[in-house]
């Protein structure tokens, strides 16, 4: 049986008692059933980096490579950061590009296929994971490598149009054909390549030679049941029984976001006014949980919005709050897995407004989280990869202030018969594909031909 090869920017945390994330869970449980390896920055920088330090844990091997404070300013801050996720989130207007900084992007990519070839077994099947890394698959090949490389962008693709503002727009596409499996999370997403690469086919003919690469829908998820199980467990915890007291007969209202432009922040606090304003009987019986680590700091587009969020929710509270009411608790640090759990099943409403999101993982963690008996409501952007799934959640357009006030009043004042309903539809679709199912699929997608078992994916990823 042929290991899985996952390669990613970052490694996930090690020996360290930190709890993983959703999709290092579903990674690790891959590569444990097929034994395998993984490669990612070890997030150190050093002058003189060496080879990959090997860590052996049961049926896995962690690789982890050093990089240069070079490498980190060109290749993770300038390109990665500064212009890959820009783009991918449809804002062109915030591109900083260099030649300097594309070139040591593919440079670093060099790096990890140096890395990686030595560690490669024949058979082996590789899965490169993000925007990080997309040309990859074409230095392995330039370096003679024939197995089969997989891709999978967790990020939305852009339209065309707006893809065509990436320099050396050509080179990725091309680079993208290496690949013999390419994932997506949704079919727009998928159609937004398709179109890309059908629009530029002649070029990519006369760069590259073809490799028939299957490319398809594979909408990531959580590991429903195991989040469903944590939260029912977490309103035992202290810190969550002293919060129900805290918000009293209060209905809670919670965003859970890294800090990023592609969030919708500033917007949705423009809707939580609005919602204040246009009703006045919701003073002192709602509160607005959000929650949002700092991302991305000294990255102009980063810092303004930080600014921005914080500026307006002290407004809010400046004009709204009484002495034993704040309409907006706005918290800029990390909470462990259990504690938001436990947030998420207290809270009447999860309001999820990205601009743009490839899936937004935390709407499904929510949905997961909830009581079926007395179910919160599921507020969606209608940009979020979530919402071609979470069909029943209440869609709102995130630029529409009123559009999303409106749908927080509804949410707030739904039927439980509603709600149950609501919360079942989504609830089945996470059960019948939690995270698990959308590894096996690829990796599935990925084996040759001959030894593809027969799984129903969630999505035709053709």
């Amino acid at each position: 049986m042929s290991r899985l090869v996952v390669v990613s920017n970052r490694l996930p945390a090690l020996g360290k008692g930190v709890a993983a994330g959703g999709l290092a869970v579903a990674l690790e449980a891959a590569l444990g059933e097929k034994g395998g390896l993984w490669l990612g920055w070890s997030g150190k920088t050093t002058e003189l980096p060496g080879a990959p330090r090997l860590q052996d844990e049961g049926r896995v091997t962690y690789a982890a490579l050093d990089l240069t404070p070079a490498d980190i300013s060109g290749y993770y801050e300038g390109i990665s950061n500064s212009v890959l996720w820009p783009l991918c989130h449809y804002r062109a207007d915030l591109l900083e590009y260099t030649r300097a900084d594309m070139d040591r992007y593919m440079t670093v990519n060099g790096k990890f296929a140096d890395a990686l070839l030595p560690l490669l077994r024949p058979d082996d099947l590789v899965w490169v994971h993000d925007y990080h890394l997309i040309p990859l698959a074409a230095a392995l090949r330039e370096r003679g490598v024939t197995n089969r490389i997989g891709y999978f962008h967790h990020i939305p693709w852009p339209a065309y149009d707006l893809f065509r503002a990436l320099p050396r727009a050509r080179s990725f596409l091309s680079s993208i054909l290496a690949y013999d499996v390419v994932g997506l999370q949704t079919p727009a997403d998928a159609r937004n390549l398709k179109d890309a690469l059908g629009a530029m086919r002649s070029d990519l003919e006369a760069m590259t030679k073809p490799r028939g690469t299957r490319i398809g829908a594979y909408p990531i998820s959580i590991d429903t049941e195991a989040f469903a199980s944590r939260a029912s467990r977490a309103r035992d915890l202290p810190r969550i029984k002293e919060l129900h007291q805290r918000f009293g007969p209060r209905d809670l209202v919670i965003g859970v976001d890294r800090l990023d432009y592609s969030k919708g922040l500033p917007e949705r606090l423009r809707a939580i006014e609005q919602l204040l304003e246009t009703h006045a009987g919701l003073h002192n019986r709602v509160s607005f949980l959000q929650i949002t680590p700092a991302s991305r700091s000294g990255i102009e587009g980063y810092d303004r919005i930080q600014q921005e969020v914080a500026e307006r929710a002290g407004r809010l509270n400046a004009s709204y709050g009484t002495l034993d009411w704040l309409p907006v608790r706005y918290i800029n640090r990390a909470f462990s897995q259990s504690l938001l759990a436990g947030l998420y099943r207290l809270s009447r409403v999860g309001l999820v407004t990205p601009l743009r999101d490839g899936m937004n993982l935390v709407a499904k963690e929510f949905v997961a989280a909830q009581d079926p008996a007395d179910p919160g409501v599921l507020v969606l952007s209608q940009f979020a990869g979530a919402a071609a799934e979470m069909t029943s959640a209440l869609i709102v357009n995130p630029h529409d202030v009123e559009d999303v006030s409106n749908a927080l009043a509804r949410a707030l004042t739904m039927s439980i018969e509603e709600r149950r309903e609501r919360h079942w539809a989504m609830m089945r679709r996470l059960e019948t594909y939690p995270v698990s199912v959308w590894a096996k699929t690829f990796v599935n997608d990925l084996e040759p031909a001959a030894r593809r078992k027969k799984i129903i994916p969630e999505t035709d990823p053709g």
